[in-house]
């Protein structure tokens, strides 16, 4: 890897780092992506052409506005934005001109509501790239996963003579909550790909180990529910009012009591739960963000539809309203054993690469999967592999991915492929 594709990717990887945004709302990121690959040339298509609106999940409309309204006044053109058509994701489109197969590789954007350390010794407060934006921060390292993929189009537009067919550069948006991937499958954008790759860099490997991902994906389902009780006075009339708080702090508890499923693992969270207007007031407000997940689609569907039964006791129980929305949804991994001997043999030719032995214990949910079974469905081959860092824990104040040391096996990896899959 030369010095100006390093230089680049380190550049990118800072950059971004320092501007983390939500999902769907990474207007700033796209613009960083999209105006260097307008600065080399490179072709690319964004909005509904390659989201599919219908199946946008978790998107807030008045959070896509405000993000539009800031990225404005950061720089971002109003022709840029107006363009996106109000959803973030972009693909950058390589086509040698000769013909060959179709290879789409994939990379997320989206960071976390985390607020980054302040300790002088964290690595980006050191060095000067911590986040702007407080309570905001990349703590899964999608800053440096953009960055491999910016760097990894503009590699290969600069070679492509060396190869042929076609390479699609996907910048995924909203992975966090598996919000992004379904509705980019279902735009079409990979029905025609021979070949579907994608990454996540740490997880429990250290920096330079890499290997190929053949299971443990969960699938999930995502909830945002709201309820709504009737206020009263506690003191003198709370038999006038009917609690949300309560309602929802049952709810909880039920939630936890879902009988785990035989035929799989399982997963349950309430991550989040605010309730309440005052001491000495029956809630008449409470929301909930929780997840579930299972080691299969069925497993999951049984964790998911148990919640659902739970939210309508409670609703007729306590007499309030519930209103429980699916805001992500993720799917099990498939398999496409083809695949990974492949990608193992660009492993194996990564400089400072050392490859372990194939992956699939549990590692939480990953919304590239719906890209990966689209692929499949379509009678290609896809796949993941996981890369390492001393990453400390995912979504956690301190994450860092070491990134001069992490991204080049990475992004080396995924030109390794292309060699082998399109040379020309």
């Amino acid at each position: 890897m030369s010095d100006k594709y390093f230089d680049e990717m380190i550049t990118a990887r800072r950059t971004i780092h320092r501007r983390p945004e939500e999902g769907w709302t990474e207007f700033e990121t796209m613009w960083y992506v999209c105006s260097h690959l307008d600065q080399w040339g490179i072709p690319y298509l964004t909005g509904t052409k390659v989201i599919n609106p219908k199946f946008a999940m978790g998107r807030n409309e008045q959070l896509v506005k405000d993000a539009m309204a800031r990225a404005l006044k950061q720089g971002v053109p109003q022709e840029f934005l107006d363009k996106t058509e109000g959803y973030t994701g972009a693909v950058a489109v390589i086509d040698t001109g000769r013909p060959g197969p179709v290879t789409a590789f994939r990379f997320d954007m989206d960071a976390l509501p985390v607020r980054e350390s302040d300790d002088p010794e964290h690595p980006p407060v050191k060095e000067g790239f911590a986040s702007e934006r407080p309570g905001l921060m990349h703590a899964c390292g999608h800053d440096g996963h953009t960055a491999v993929g910016l760097t990894v189009a503009h590699w290969l537009w600069d070679h492509k003579e060396q190869f042929c067919g076609k390479f699609k550069i996907l910048f995924q948006p909203a992975e966090e909550g598996v919000r992004g991937a379904r509705p980019m499958a279902e735009s079409g954008i990979v029905d025609d790909a021979n070949w579907l790759v994608g990454s996540h860099i740490g997880g429990n490997f250290k920096p330079g180990e890499i290997c190929v991902q053949t299971g443990g994906f969960l699938a999930s389902t995502k909830f945002d529910i709201t309820f709504i009780g009737q206020e009263a006075h506690a003191g003198n009339a709370p038999h006038k009012g009917h609690s949300a708080l309560v309602a929802a702090a049952c709810a909880t508890m039920m939630i936890q009591g879902i009988p785990r499923h035989g035929d799989g693992d399982t997963r349950v969270a309430v991550g989040k739960l605010n309730a309440g207007e005052g001491r000495n007031i029956v809630a008449a407000h409470a929301t909930m963000q929780m997840e579930v997940r299972g080691s299969t689609q069925e497993v999951n569907d049984f964790m998911a539809e148990n919640v659902e039964h739970i939210i309508e006791g409670v609703e007729r129980a306590y007499q309030v309203k519930a209103n429980i929305e699916r805001v992500g949804e993720s799917s099990t991994l498939v398999l496409c054993p083809k695949i990974f001997d492949v990608l193992e043999e660009a492993m194996h030719k990564v400089p400072g690469a050392k490859v372990l032995p194939r992956y699939s214990a549990p590692a939480g949910s990953e919304d590239c999967s719906w890209l990966i079974r689209r692929v499949a469905e379509h009678g290609g081959q896809a796949g993941f592999f996981l890369f390492g860092a001393l990453n400390h824990g995912h979504h956690r104040p301190d994450f860092d991915i070491q990134d001069t040391q992490t991204l080049p096996i990475g992004f080396n990896t995924f030109i390794e492929f292309a060699k082998i899959v399109n040379k020309a």
